[in-house]
Protein backbone atom coordinates (compact mmCIF):
# COMPACT_ATOMS: atom_id res chain seq x y z
CA UNK A 1 0.00 0.00 0.00
CA UNK A 2 1.77 3.02 -0.95
CA UNK A 3 2.53 5.85 2.22
CA UNK A 4 0.86 8.97 1.98
CA UNK A 5 2.71 12.37 0.88
CA UNK A 6 1.89 14.01 4.38
CA UNK A 7 4.13 11.72 6.61
CA UNK A 8 5.56 8.67 4.79
CA UNK A 9 3.78 6.04 7.47
CA UNK A 10 1.54 3.68 7.68
CA UNK A 11 -0.84 3.55 11.17
CA UNK A 12 -3.63 0.71 11.91
CA UNK A 13 -6.00 1.79 14.93
CA UNK A 14 -7.23 -0.90 16.39
CA UNK A 15 -10.73 -0.35 18.70
CA UNK A 16 -12.32 -2.41 21.31
CA UNK A 17 -15.83 -0.95 21.88
CA UNK A 18 -16.55 -3.44 24.72
CA UNK A 19 -13.45 -3.99 26.61
CA UNK A 20 -15.19 -3.29 29.49
CA UNK A 21 -17.80 -5.85 29.42
CA UNK A 22 -15.46 -8.15 27.27
CA UNK A 23 -12.99 -8.56 30.03
CA UNK A 24 -15.37 -9.37 32.68
CA UNK A 25 -16.94 -11.98 30.42
CA UNK A 26 -12.93 -13.22 30.13
CA UNK A 27 -12.89 -13.16 33.60
CA UNK A 28 -15.56 -15.70 34.25
CA UNK A 29 -14.83 -17.51 31.79
CA UNK A 30 -11.02 -18.90 33.52
CA UNK A 31 -12.72 -18.63 36.72
CA UNK A 32 -14.96 -22.05 35.08
CA UNK A 33 -18.29 -19.94 35.61
CA UNK A 34 -20.89 -20.18 33.00
CA UNK A 35 -21.27 -17.46 30.36
CA UNK A 36 -24.61 -16.55 28.86
CA UNK A 37 -26.17 -14.90 27.06
CA UNK A 38 -28.15 -12.60 29.34
CA UNK A 39 -27.13 -8.47 28.87
CA UNK A 40 -24.62 -6.73 30.79
CA UNK A 41 -24.03 -3.46 31.50
CA UNK A 42 -20.67 -1.52 33.02
CA UNK A 43 -22.39 1.18 35.63
CA UNK A 44 -20.34 4.10 36.83
CA UNK A 45 -21.14 7.00 39.46
CA UNK A 46 -22.13 10.38 37.85
CA UNK A 47 -23.73 13.63 38.93
CA UNK A 48 -24.81 11.53 41.74
CA UNK A 49 -26.34 8.50 40.28
CA UNK A 50 -25.59 5.47 38.61
CA UNK A 51 -25.53 5.78 34.49
CA UNK A 52 -24.19 3.03 31.93
CA UNK A 53 -20.52 3.57 30.90
CA UNK A 54 -20.07 0.33 29.09
CA UNK A 55 -22.65 -2.52 27.98
CA UNK A 56 -22.30 -5.74 25.94
CA UNK A 57 -24.11 -6.14 22.81
CA UNK A 58 -27.41 -8.05 24.01
CA UNK A 59 -27.37 -5.02 25.98
CA UNK A 60 -27.61 -2.67 22.94
CA UNK A 61 -29.78 -4.77 21.15
CA UNK A 62 -32.73 -4.02 24.12
CA UNK A 63 -31.99 -0.48 22.91
CA UNK A 64 -29.89 0.65 25.78
CA UNK A 65 -27.14 2.99 25.27
CA UNK A 66 -24.13 4.42 27.30
CA UNK A 67 -25.42 7.19 29.67
CA UNK A 68 -28.72 5.63 30.24
CA UNK A 69 -29.76 5.78 34.29
CA UNK A 70 -29.19 2.27 35.86
CA UNK A 71 -33.36 2.89 36.99
CA UNK A 72 -33.72 3.01 33.34
CA UNK A 73 -32.20 0.01 32.69
CA UNK A 74 -33.78 -2.42 35.49
CA UNK A 75 -37.54 -0.99 34.08
CA UNK A 76 -36.53 -2.43 30.13
CA UNK A 77 -34.25 -5.34 31.24
CA UNK A 78 -34.94 -6.51 35.28
CA UNK A 79 -32.73 -9.18 35.39
CA UNK A 80 -29.50 -7.54 34.07
CA UNK A 81 -26.38 -8.44 34.97
CA UNK A 82 -24.69 -4.76 36.12
CA UNK A 83 -20.93 -4.65 37.43
CA UNK A 84 -18.95 -1.72 38.52
CA UNK A 85 -16.82 0.29 36.63
CA UNK A 86 -13.09 -0.54 36.71
CA UNK A 87 -11.17 1.74 34.60
CA UNK A 88 -7.78 0.96 36.23
CA UNK A 89 -8.63 -2.93 35.06
CA UNK A 90 -9.66 -1.74 31.83
CA UNK A 91 -6.92 -0.12 31.26
CA UNK A 92 -4.29 -2.84 32.55
CA UNK A 93 -6.31 -5.07 29.83
CA UNK A 94 -5.51 -2.89 26.99
CA UNK A 95 -2.02 -2.68 27.97
CA UNK A 96 -1.88 -6.60 28.07
CA UNK A 97 -3.16 -6.17 24.53
CA UNK A 98 -0.72 -3.87 23.68
CA UNK A 99 2.19 -5.72 25.02
CA UNK A 100 0.63 -8.94 22.46
CA UNK A 101 0.40 -6.29 19.43
CA UNK A 102 4.14 -5.52 20.14
CA UNK A 103 4.53 -9.30 17.59
CA UNK A 104 3.40 -7.08 14.85
CA UNK A 105 5.04 -3.52 15.20
CA UNK A 106 7.44 -2.29 18.30
CA UNK A 107 5.73 0.86 18.05
CA UNK A 108 2.15 0.58 19.73
CA UNK A 109 0.10 3.90 21.35
CA UNK A 110 -2.38 3.57 23.74
CA UNK A 111 -5.65 5.44 22.01
CA UNK A 112 -7.63 5.90 25.73
CA UNK A 113 -9.79 4.38 26.95
CA UNK A 114 -10.66 1.75 24.34
CA UNK A 115 -8.04 2.12 21.59
CA UNK A 116 -4.72 1.44 20.12
CA UNK A 117 -2.63 2.60 17.46
CA UNK A 118 0.30 0.53 15.76
CA UNK A 119 2.96 2.31 13.52
CA UNK A 120 3.00 -0.39 10.82
CA UNK A 121 5.80 1.09 8.46
CA UNK A 122 7.64 -1.32 6.71
CA UNK A 123 6.07 -4.14 8.66
CA UNK A 124 3.19 -5.35 6.67
CA UNK A 125 5.36 -7.18 3.48
CA UNK A 126 6.34 -9.33 6.56
CA UNK A 127 2.31 -10.70 7.72
CA UNK A 128 1.67 -10.84 3.72
CA UNK A 129 0.38 -7.51 3.24
CA UNK A 130 -1.76 -4.89 5.04
CA UNK A 131 -4.68 -6.84 4.57
CA UNK A 132 -3.46 -9.86 6.25
CA UNK A 133 -1.86 -8.25 9.22
CA UNK A 134 -4.62 -6.74 9.96
CA UNK A 135 -6.94 -10.13 9.43
CA UNK A 136 -4.84 -11.94 11.39
CA UNK A 137 -4.71 -9.74 14.07
CA UNK A 138 -8.18 -8.86 15.01
CA UNK A 139 -9.21 -12.33 14.43
CA UNK A 140 -7.04 -13.68 17.28
CA UNK A 141 -8.32 -10.95 18.97
CA UNK A 142 -11.55 -12.21 18.72
CA UNK A 143 -10.78 -15.82 19.12
CA UNK A 144 -9.65 -14.55 22.73
CA UNK A 145 -12.62 -13.01 23.42
CA UNK A 146 -12.21 -9.25 22.40
CA UNK A 147 -15.18 -7.53 19.99
CA UNK A 148 -12.85 -5.48 17.56
CA UNK A 149 -12.90 -2.85 14.61
CA UNK A 150 -9.79 -1.89 12.56
CA UNK A 151 -8.72 0.27 10.13
CA UNK A 152 -5.65 1.38 8.38
CA UNK A 153 -4.85 5.11 6.58
CA UNK A 154 -1.75 7.45 6.25
CA UNK A 155 -2.40 9.67 9.88
CA UNK A 156 -3.48 8.15 12.87
CA UNK A 157 -6.52 9.84 13.40
CA UNK A 158 -7.61 9.36 9.62
CA UNK A 159 -7.59 5.31 10.98
CA UNK A 160 -9.08 6.36 14.12
CA UNK A 161 -11.71 7.70 12.41
CA UNK A 162 -12.37 4.87 10.23
CA UNK A 163 -12.25 2.25 12.87
CA UNK A 164 -15.28 3.65 14.84
CA UNK A 165 -17.40 3.28 11.96
CA UNK A 166 -16.01 1.23 8.54
CA UNK A 167 -13.96 -2.00 10.13
CA UNK A 168 -11.95 -3.77 7.91
CA UNK A 169 -11.11 -0.35 5.83
CA UNK A 170 -7.47 0.36 4.29
CA UNK A 171 -6.79 3.63 2.79
CA UNK A 172 -4.19 4.32 0.36
CA UNK A 173 -1.96 6.84 0.90
CA UNK A 174 -4.08 10.40 -0.45
CA UNK A 175 -6.93 8.85 -0.13
CA UNK A 176 -7.85 9.93 2.85
CA UNK A 177 -10.11 12.91 2.66
CA UNK A 178 -12.01 10.82 0.27
CA UNK A 179 -12.22 8.03 2.68
CA UNK A 180 -13.52 10.38 5.64
CA UNK A 181 -15.99 12.81 3.98
CA UNK A 182 -18.78 10.76 3.93
CA UNK A 183 -18.50 9.67 7.64
CA UNK A 184 -20.61 11.19 10.44
CA UNK A 185 -18.57 13.91 12.66
CA UNK A 186 -19.09 11.84 15.71
CA UNK A 187 -16.23 9.42 14.39
CA UNK A 188 -13.37 12.46 14.54
CA UNK A 189 -13.68 12.22 18.63
CA UNK A 190 -13.83 15.62 18.90
CA UNK A 191 -15.89 17.03 22.12
CA UNK A 192 -19.13 16.69 22.29
CA UNK A 193 -20.06 20.06 22.95
CA UNK A 194 -18.20 20.54 19.33
CA UNK A 195 -20.36 18.20 17.71
CA UNK A 196 -23.40 19.38 19.15
CA UNK A 197 -22.68 23.02 18.03
CA UNK A 198 -21.46 21.54 14.40
CA UNK A 199 -25.41 19.45 13.71
CA UNK A 200 -26.82 22.75 15.27
CA UNK A 201 -25.32 24.51 12.23
CA UNK A 202 -26.54 21.58 10.01
CA UNK A 203 -23.21 19.97 9.35
CA UNK A 204 -23.61 16.48 9.61
CA UNK A 205 -21.00 14.79 7.84
CA UNK A 206 -16.91 15.32 8.17
CA UNK A 207 -17.47 16.51 4.67
CA UNK A 208 -19.79 19.11 5.20
CA UNK A 209 -17.03 20.42 7.66
CA UNK A 210 -14.18 20.33 5.13
CA UNK A 211 -16.41 22.51 2.73
CA UNK A 212 -16.18 24.91 4.65
CA UNK A 213 -13.63 27.64 5.72
CA UNK A 214 -10.73 26.72 7.61
CA UNK A 215 -10.70 29.99 9.18
CA UNK A 216 -14.61 30.18 9.79
CA UNK A 217 -14.06 27.10 11.64
CA UNK A 218 -11.15 27.75 13.38
CA UNK A 219 -13.01 31.32 14.99
CA UNK A 220 -16.03 29.47 16.16
CA UNK A 221 -14.63 26.01 17.11
CA UNK A 222 -10.99 26.20 17.93
CA UNK A 223 -7.70 25.94 15.91
CA UNK A 224 -7.59 22.44 17.81
CA UNK A 225 -10.49 20.89 16.28
CA UNK A 226 -9.09 22.48 13.09
CA UNK A 227 -6.08 20.73 13.64
CA UNK A 228 -8.49 17.35 14.34
CA UNK A 229 -9.74 17.89 11.26
CA UNK A 230 -6.49 18.34 9.18
CA UNK A 231 -5.29 15.15 10.46
CA UNK A 232 -8.22 12.97 9.59
CA UNK A 233 -8.59 14.39 5.91
CA UNK A 234 -4.53 13.70 5.79
CA UNK A 235 -3.44 17.05 5.31
CA UNK A 236 -1.16 17.23 8.45
CA UNK A 237 0.47 14.78 10.74
CA UNK A 238 -0.70 12.96 13.56
CA UNK A 239 2.50 11.79 15.44
CA UNK A 240 1.42 8.84 18.13
CA UNK A 241 3.40 8.36 21.36
CA UNK A 242 4.74 4.41 21.32
CA UNK A 243 4.50 3.03 25.08
CA UNK A 244 8.37 2.30 24.77
CA UNK A 245 10.99 3.60 22.51
CA UNK A 246 12.00 1.59 19.46
CA UNK A 247 14.85 -0.37 20.02
CA UNK A 248 18.58 -0.63 18.29
CA UNK A 249 18.29 -4.18 17.16
CA UNK A 250 15.68 -6.48 17.50
CA UNK A 251 15.72 -10.21 16.18
CA UNK A 252 12.62 -12.89 16.86
CA UNK A 253 11.35 -16.04 16.17
CA UNK A 254 8.28 -17.51 15.25
CA UNK A 255 7.12 -21.23 15.27
CA UNK A 256 4.89 -23.21 13.59
CA UNK A 257 3.81 -25.28 16.12
CA UNK A 258 4.21 -23.99 20.17
CA UNK A 259 7.13 -24.52 22.37
CA UNK A 260 6.79 -25.32 26.09
CA UNK A 261 9.72 -27.53 26.95
CA UNK A 262 13.24 -25.60 28.88
CA UNK A 263 15.11 -27.06 26.63
CA UNK A 264 14.16 -25.84 23.30
CA UNK A 265 13.11 -22.04 24.68
CA UNK A 266 16.80 -21.94 25.79
CA UNK A 267 18.33 -23.24 22.70
CA UNK A 268 16.10 -20.83 20.93
CA UNK A 269 17.40 -18.02 23.30
CA UNK A 270 21.07 -18.76 22.58
CA UNK A 271 20.16 -18.82 19.03
CA UNK A 272 18.69 -15.26 19.00
CA UNK A 273 21.64 -14.23 21.46
CA UNK A 274 23.83 -15.12 18.67
CA UNK A 275 21.94 -13.37 15.43
CA UNK A 276 22.06 -10.34 17.81
CA UNK A 277 25.43 -10.50 18.60
CA UNK A 278 26.51 -10.59 14.88
CA UNK A 279 24.43 -7.72 13.69
CA UNK A 280 25.60 -5.28 16.14
CA UNK A 281 29.57 -6.92 15.47
CA UNK A 282 28.86 -5.61 11.68
CA UNK A 283 28.41 -1.55 13.39
CA UNK A 284 31.15 -2.01 15.98
CA UNK A 285 28.38 -2.10 18.64
CA UNK A 286 27.50 -3.81 21.85
CA UNK A 287 24.69 -4.12 24.12
CA UNK A 288 24.23 -2.69 27.46
CA UNK A 289 20.26 -3.54 27.92
CA UNK A 290 18.32 -6.47 26.64
CA UNK A 291 15.17 -7.53 26.60
CA UNK A 292 13.45 -11.26 25.77
CA UNK A 293 9.68 -11.16 25.08
CA UNK A 294 7.69 -14.39 25.32
CA UNK A 295 4.76 -14.25 23.20
CA UNK A 296 1.96 -17.49 24.45
CA UNK A 297 -0.53 -18.35 22.80
CA UNK A 298 -3.13 -17.07 24.86
CA UNK A 299 -1.95 -13.67 24.47
CA UNK A 300 -0.10 -13.39 27.60
CA UNK A 301 3.19 -12.09 26.84
CA UNK A 302 6.40 -11.85 29.37
CA UNK A 303 9.26 -9.81 29.34
CA UNK A 304 12.75 -10.66 30.75
CA UNK A 305 15.29 -7.75 31.07
CA UNK A 306 18.90 -7.67 32.27
CA UNK A 307 21.61 -5.24 31.68
CA UNK A 308 25.25 -5.42 31.79
CA UNK A 309 28.20 -2.62 32.83
CA UNK A 310 29.90 -2.60 29.49
CA UNK A 311 29.19 -3.06 26.32
CA UNK A 312 28.98 -7.50 25.58
CA UNK A 313 29.71 -8.75 22.00
CA UNK A 314 29.39 -12.13 22.86
CA UNK A 315 26.62 -14.25 22.83
CA UNK A 316 27.23 -16.82 25.17
CA UNK A 317 27.26 -14.07 27.50
CA UNK A 318 24.27 -12.70 26.56
CA UNK A 319 23.02 -16.47 27.02
CA UNK A 320 24.57 -16.95 30.09
CA UNK A 321 22.66 -13.27 32.05
CA UNK A 322 19.37 -14.63 30.79
CA UNK A 323 19.81 -18.32 32.24
CA UNK A 324 21.28 -16.63 35.21
CA UNK A 325 18.01 -14.13 35.31
CA UNK A 326 15.59 -16.73 35.12
CA UNK A 327 16.70 -19.30 36.94
CA UNK A 328 16.20 -16.13 39.82
CA UNK A 329 12.97 -14.92 39.00
CA UNK A 330 10.64 -15.83 41.64
CA UNK A 331 7.63 -15.96 39.12
CA UNK A 332 9.01 -18.98 36.65
CA UNK A 333 8.26 -18.53 32.93
CA UNK A 334 5.06 -20.31 32.63
CA UNK A 335 4.43 -21.42 28.74
CA UNK A 336 1.07 -22.12 28.99
CA UNK A 337 -0.15 -23.62 26.03
CA UNK A 338 2.92 -22.69 24.55
CA UNK A 339 4.85 -20.02 23.05
CA UNK A 340 4.38 -19.27 19.29
CA UNK A 341 7.09 -16.66 19.36
CA UNK A 342 9.99 -15.12 20.82
CA UNK A 343 11.64 -11.87 20.82
CA UNK A 344 15.05 -10.52 21.62
CA UNK A 345 15.81 -6.71 21.24
CA UNK A 346 19.15 -4.28 22.46
CA UNK A 347 17.55 -0.82 23.47
CA UNK A 348 20.87 0.15 24.57
CA UNK A 349 23.59 -0.35 22.90
CA UNK A 350 27.05 1.39 22.68
CA UNK A 351 30.06 1.92 20.16
CA UNK A 352 32.92 -0.78 21.30
CA UNK A 353 36.01 0.98 21.73
CA UNK A 354 39.06 -1.60 21.23
CA UNK A 355 41.67 -0.50 23.81
CA UNK A 356 45.09 -1.94 23.31
CA UNK A 357 46.28 -4.12 26.42
CA UNK A 358 49.65 -3.66 28.26
CA UNK A 359 52.51 -5.44 27.73
CA UNK A 360 53.02 -6.45 31.06
CA UNK A 361 51.98 -9.16 32.11
CA UNK A 362 50.73 -8.71 35.67
CA UNK A 363 47.81 -5.78 34.21
CA UNK A 364 44.79 -5.26 36.36
CA UNK A 365 41.73 -6.41 34.11
CA UNK A 366 38.07 -5.35 34.98
CA UNK A 367 36.48 -7.81 32.57
CA UNK A 368 36.65 -10.36 34.74
CA UNK A 369 35.09 -7.92 37.73
CA UNK A 370 32.43 -6.55 35.49
CA UNK A 371 31.28 -9.90 34.22
CA UNK A 372 30.99 -10.83 37.81
CA UNK A 373 28.80 -7.80 38.48
CA UNK A 374 25.94 -8.61 35.98
CA UNK A 375 26.17 -11.82 36.71
CA UNK A 376 24.80 -10.96 40.56
CA UNK A 377 22.65 -8.16 38.83
CA UNK A 378 21.01 -10.67 36.76
CA UNK A 379 19.81 -12.88 39.58
CA UNK A 380 18.98 -9.91 42.57
CA UNK A 381 18.77 -6.74 39.97
CA UNK A 382 20.64 -4.22 39.18
CA UNK A 383 19.73 -1.58 42.06
CA UNK A 384 21.07 -4.32 44.57
CA UNK A 385 24.69 -4.24 43.32
CA UNK A 386 26.02 -1.07 44.62
CA UNK A 387 29.57 0.63 44.66
CA UNK A 388 30.70 3.92 47.31
CA UNK A 389 31.35 6.92 45.56
CA UNK A 390 33.08 9.69 47.63
CA UNK A 391 30.89 13.14 48.16
CA UNK A 392 32.55 16.76 48.70
CA UNK A 393 31.43 16.77 52.63
CA UNK A 394 33.19 15.98 56.04
CA UNK A 395 29.96 14.67 57.15
CA UNK A 396 30.02 11.26 57.44
CA UNK A 397 26.72 9.97 56.56
CA UNK A 398 27.15 12.62 53.61
CA UNK A 399 30.66 11.64 52.87
CA UNK A 400 29.78 8.79 50.15
CA UNK A 401 26.68 7.64 47.92
CA UNK A 402 25.81 3.69 47.51
CA UNK A 403 25.11 3.78 43.06
CA UNK A 404 24.44 0.81 40.50
CA UNK A 405 27.58 -1.01 40.25
CA UNK A 406 26.80 -1.62 36.54
CA UNK A 407 26.30 2.16 35.85
CA UNK A 408 29.07 3.46 38.11
CA UNK A 409 32.03 0.45 38.29
CA UNK A 410 34.68 2.89 36.64
CA UNK A 411 33.70 5.87 38.18
CA UNK A 412 34.20 3.74 41.52
CA UNK A 413 37.65 2.51 40.22
CA UNK A 414 38.95 6.25 39.41
CA UNK A 415 37.21 7.74 42.45
CA UNK A 416 39.91 9.46 44.48
CA UNK A 417 39.39 7.76 48.10
CA UNK A 418 42.21 8.58 50.60
CA UNK A 419 45.36 6.54 50.55
CA UNK A 420 45.34 3.65 53.74
CA UNK A 421 47.53 4.62 57.00
CA UNK A 422 49.16 2.39 59.33
CA UNK A 423 47.62 3.63 61.93
CA UNK A 424 44.27 2.75 63.07
CA UNK A 425 41.79 3.94 61.10
CA UNK A 426 39.68 7.08 61.78
CA UNK A 427 36.23 5.69 60.51
CA UNK A 428 34.49 2.88 61.06
CA UNK A 429 34.47 -0.41 58.71
CA UNK A 430 30.42 -0.50 59.05
CA UNK A 431 28.52 2.98 58.88
CA UNK A 432 25.20 2.37 59.98
CA UNK A 433 22.22 4.20 57.47
CA UNK A 434 20.92 5.88 60.58
CA UNK A 435 23.17 6.29 64.19
CA UNK A 436 21.14 4.05 66.71
CA UNK A 437 20.82 6.17 69.99
CA UNK A 438 22.42 4.29 73.20
CA UNK A 439 21.49 4.40 76.62
CA UNK A 440 24.00 5.85 79.02
CA UNK A 441 24.42 4.82 82.24
CA UNK A 442 27.84 6.66 83.24
CA UNK A 443 29.56 9.21 82.43
CA UNK A 444 32.52 11.11 84.22
CA UNK A 445 32.51 14.44 82.94
CA UNK A 446 30.36 16.61 80.58
CA UNK A 447 32.43 16.18 77.59
CA UNK A 448 33.94 12.78 77.55
CA UNK A 449 32.18 9.71 76.28
CA UNK A 450 30.32 7.43 78.91
CA UNK A 451 32.44 4.80 80.80
CA UNK A 452 29.11 2.58 80.03
CA UNK A 453 26.45 2.45 77.69
CA UNK A 454 23.59 0.18 76.42
CA UNK A 455 22.96 -0.35 72.90
CA UNK A 456 20.38 -3.25 71.66
CA UNK A 457 19.96 -4.00 75.45
CA UNK A 458 23.31 -4.72 75.87
CA UNK A 459 25.80 -3.30 78.64
CA UNK A 460 28.76 -2.18 77.48
CA UNK A 461 31.62 -1.24 79.72
CA UNK A 462 34.36 1.48 77.85
CA UNK A 463 38.16 0.65 78.47
CA UNK A 464 39.99 2.85 75.97
CA UNK A 465 39.08 6.14 74.34
CA UNK A 466 40.12 8.34 70.97
CA UNK A 467 38.92 11.56 70.67
CA UNK A 468 36.90 13.56 70.24
CA UNK A 469 36.73 14.85 67.07
CA UNK A 470 34.16 18.03 66.53
CA UNK A 471 32.53 18.05 63.01
CA UNK A 472 30.28 20.46 62.70
CA UNK A 473 27.02 20.59 60.50
CA UNK A 474 27.50 22.59 56.86
CA UNK A 475 26.47 26.02 57.02
CA UNK A 476 24.40 25.90 53.84
CA UNK A 477 22.77 22.74 55.50
CA UNK A 478 21.67 25.28 58.38
CA UNK A 479 17.89 24.74 57.25
CA UNK A 480 18.03 20.84 58.64
CA UNK A 481 19.31 22.32 61.95
CA UNK A 482 22.04 19.80 62.80
CA UNK A 483 24.21 20.34 65.56
CA UNK A 484 27.40 19.88 66.16
CA UNK A 485 28.76 16.26 66.69
CA UNK A 486 32.06 15.39 69.22
CA UNK A 487 32.99 11.72 67.80
CA UNK A 488 34.70 9.40 69.78
CA UNK A 489 36.47 6.01 69.04
CA UNK A 490 36.22 3.84 71.96
CA UNK A 491 36.50 0.30 72.91
CA UNK A 492 34.15 -2.17 75.57
CA UNK A 493 35.67 -4.51 77.73
CA UNK A 494 35.12 -7.48 74.75
CA UNK A 495 36.95 -5.88 72.51
CA UNK A 496 34.22 -4.31 70.39
CA UNK A 497 35.07 -1.03 69.00
CA UNK A 498 32.39 1.60 68.10
CA UNK A 499 32.04 5.04 67.02
CA UNK A 500 30.25 6.90 69.37
CA UNK A 501 29.14 10.75 68.65
CA UNK A 502 27.25 13.17 71.04
CA UNK A 503 24.54 14.87 69.03
CA UNK A 504 25.08 18.69 70.53
CA UNK A 505 27.44 20.56 72.71
CA UNK A 506 26.59 20.43 76.78
CA UNK A 507 23.94 23.72 77.55
CA UNK A 508 23.26 24.37 73.71
CA UNK A 509 20.01 22.32 73.47
CA UNK A 510 16.88 23.87 75.14
CA UNK A 511 13.60 22.34 75.23
CA UNK A 512 10.54 23.98 76.93
CA UNK A 513 12.73 26.65 78.38
CA UNK A 514 15.03 24.10 80.15
CA UNK A 515 19.06 22.96 79.01
CA UNK A 516 18.39 19.42 78.05
CA UNK A 517 21.54 16.65 77.98
CA UNK A 518 22.51 15.72 74.53
CA UNK A 519 21.88 12.68 73.28
CA UNK A 520 24.88 9.48 72.33
CA UNK A 521 24.89 7.67 69.39
CA UNK A 522 26.90 4.77 67.81
CA UNK A 523 27.14 5.53 64.20
CA UNK A 524 29.53 2.78 63.10
CA UNK A 525 31.69 -0.27 64.26
CA UNK A 526 35.21 -0.56 63.56
CA UNK A 527 37.24 -4.06 62.45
Amino acid sequence: MTANSVTGRRFLSLWLPRLPTDRIKRQSARSGAPVDAQPSIVVAKLNNALQISALDDAATRLGLEIGLPLANARVVCPDIRVFDADPVADTQTLTDIADWCNRFTPLVALDLPHGLFLDITGCAHLFGGEAALMQQLCTTLMRQGFIVSAAIAGTSTCARTLSRHAHGRIVAGGDEAKAVMPLPLFTLGADEAITRGLRRAGLKTIGDVASRARHEITARFGAAFTTLLEQALGQSDAPISPRKPLPDYIVEKRFAEPIATDGVIEATLASLARTLITAMDKQGKGARRLEASFFRTDGAVRTITVETGQPVTKGEVVDRLFRERLDAIADPLDPGFGFDMMRLSASHTEIVVQQQRDLDANVHDNDDLADLIDRIAARIGSRRVQVHLPMNSHVPELAMWAAPAQHHRNQALQAAWPEREDAPPLRPLRLFERPEPVEVIAVEFPDKPPRRFKWRRVLHTVLHVEGPERIAMEWWRAHEAMPTRDYFRVEDDSGQRFWLFRDGLYGEIIRDGEVVAPQWYVHGLFA
